[in-house]
């Protein structure tokens, strides 16, 4: 059944899977920068200070441990932006849910309000129909 809120709540449904859509997207992106700062944390592991050698090699060394450090550093920044996108696009989702839900009532409590009011006008009927039976009998 029909009523002044079904498109509003069609809008509010389509607004909803948008932002589960922005959700998945965002979880998607965390894990991604979750995936890139453990391997930033294994590519330091696997780098070995020399313990002999000439200047020049302890230099890169030193140079590419601060590189790695680098790398890791911006992982860490970018697993916290996407933490953050992750915890806005939940807070989209459940407002709206909760609009979502609203428009829903009320639709709910319009259609139900409809049927009352169809009942009634069918008992009307019904008992008018009865009533001209009733007086045709009697004639």
């Amino acid at each position: 059944m029909k009523t002044r809120f079904s498109s509003l709540v069609k809008l509010k449904k389509n607004t909803m899977q948008k932002s589960e859509e922005i959700l998945q997207k965002a979880n998607i992106d965390l894990n991604s920068a979750s995936t890139a700062l453990e391997s930033s944390y294994l590519s330091l592991k696997e780098l070995e200070s020399p313990s002999s050698g000439t200047v020049g090699e302890m230099l890169a060394s030193r140079v590419l441990f601060h590189s790695q450090m680098d790398t890791i550093n911006h992982n860490k920044e970018w697993v916290g932006f996407a933490a953050n996108q992750v915890a806005q696009a939940k807070k989209q989702l459940k407002l709206d849910m909760m609009e979502h839900e609203k428009f829903q009532y009320l639709e709910f409590e319009e259609i139900k309000e409809e049927l009352k009011k169809r009942k009634l006008k069918e008992a009307k009927d019904l008992d008018e129909i009865a009533l001209m039976t009733y007086t045709r009998k009697n004639r």
